[in-house]
């Protein structure tokens, strides 16, 4: 990450993940998604968890079952999640959604981004 950021605004900077995550909710020009399915959840929990991320976070998905994901972003061929594919389906649908539904004349400044991500779990039969 570049060491500054347009329309960063001071803070003490240590590398904890806590701090990375609250240096871009601190940034009133970063807004966004995050869409994670499966186990994946984890990762906007620490933006919540550090503070500020109301002028972050646009949306926070996760989509934990699958015929719920499914539902969402559609099947993939070989019915698979945890996928580079999946994860591409991810991103285009919910950066289309972000772009679709705010102006561009309304926040001329934010720079728009998508995070996605998912994760396998093993079940209780202990199978992938």
């Amino acid at each position: 990450m570049p060491s500054s950021l347009p329309g960063d605004q001071d803070f003490e900077s240590i590398p904890s993940l806590k701090n990375k995550a609250l240096r871009i909710n601190l940034n009133k020009n970063i807004y966004g998604t995050f869409a994670e399915i499966g186990a994946g959840q984890e990762t906007v929990r620490h933006f919540f968890r550090s503070g500020g991320a109301s002028g972050t976070i646009a949306k926070a998905m996760s989509a934990y079952d699958k015929d719920f994901s499914d539902a969402v972003y559609g099947i993939q061929d070989d019915g698979r999640y945890v996928t580079e594919a999946r994860l591409q389906r991810m991103l285009e649908y919910e950066t289309e959604l972000i772009e679709d539904r705010l102006s561009r004349e309304k926040h001329p400044e934010k720079m728009f981004f998508t995070y996605a991500n998912t994760v396998a779990t093993i079940d209780f039969a202990k199978n992938i």
